[in-house]
């Protein structure tokens, strides 16, 4: 069972798109977060020029996969005065250090590796980082520390706006493109497994707390049709141009999981025609979305 967090977020000038400092109650841990065109005022923060991980971040209005950047200093303001020169990309950095003194680099290095490996398996953003960077040897408890403050990074991180380390499917189970209908996991919610066919193609869903996600390896119609919105028209043009959608023989088919703001978006760019999601996805036992949703609120 989870155990709820507490985070307070401080706004330094009572604004959020400023300077803002976050720190997860009962961790040493702190998180900055600083526009980049005040990064001068980073020199009032002494809690920036420890040792720590940092993320640049591509403005909040980018392409639909915005551009970020992992690292580690030992002092961090310092670095970030070569990336001011160096990097253009970048509108906010975020930057992780401790409020102790026990942020070795051994640690950070560690730190910046399982991030960079996280954020790829995440796959949110398009990282800067050429390669994963070597994960530093640690004695096993140091090892179960960083593991820990690579969760609170998470969590700080999901609260300030950037899900760079969030699987759009969290569950492994969710996440298997190789469901069987006959046989399907056991505990999870039915809505985490749902199916459309239309046309001699499937494709798979899932139910999510961030919309609906159309599942890597679903097939998809090459064609649309003059009732499908024409902002989803736009949509699927963008996901072949990206490589997200790949064609295969007379259908298309998503490289990777796609996250949508509903099921019938996600439904529609499927067929390649205009559909209502509720009734066009369906449990392994043939129930429709509607029909699921309906029951869970008690009105079915």
């Amino acid at each position: 069972m989870a155990i709820g967090k507490s985070i307070r977020v401080y706004l330094a000038d009572a604004t959020v798109t400023g300077i803002r400092y976050a720190e997860l109650v009962n961790w040493t841990g702190q998180a900055i977060a600083c526009p980049r065109n005040r990064l001068n005022e980073l020199k009032n923060w002494p809690e920036a020029s420890k040792p720590g991980v940092y993320f640049l971040f591509e403005g909040r209005f980018g392409s639909s996969k915005p551009v970020a950047y992992i690292g580690e200093s030992e002092n961090v303001t310092t670095r970030l005065t070569n990336h001011d020169r160096n990097k253009d990309f970048w509108r906010e950095v975020v930057i992780f250090t401790s409020k102790d003194e026990n942020l070795t680099k051994s640690h950070i290095k560690y730190l910046e590796s399982t991030l960079v490996q996280l954020s790829n398996v995440a796959d949110r953003y398009e990282l800067e980082n050429g390669n994963t960077p070597t994960e530093s040897s640690l004695p096993r408890a140091d090892r179960a520390a960083m593991e820990e403050f690579v969760e609170n990074v998470r969590m700080v991180l999901g609260t300030l706006g950037y899900s760079i380390l969030e699987p759009i499917l969290k569950s492994n189970n969710v996440n298997d493109t190789t469901v069987d209908p006959g046989n399907p996991p056991i505990n999870d919610s039915l809505l985490s497994n749902l199916f459309f066919s239309v046309n001699s193609i499937s494709a798979k869903g899932a139910v999510t707390d961030e919309g609906f996600v159309l599942k890597k390896g679903s097939q998809l119609s090459k064609t649309n049709s003059d009732s499908m919105p024409g902002k989803l028209t736009t949509i699927k043009e963008k996901l072949l141009s990206d490589g997200t959608l790949k064609g295969e023989l007379d259908h298309l088919v998503a490289s990777e999981d796609i996250l949508f703001n509903s099921s019938s978006y996600a439904a529609a760019i499927v067929a390649g025609t205009s559909r209502s999601g509720p009734q066009s996805w369906k449990t392994v036992g043939g129930k429709t979305m509607k029909k699921v949703e309906d029951e869970e609120l008690g009105d079915g």
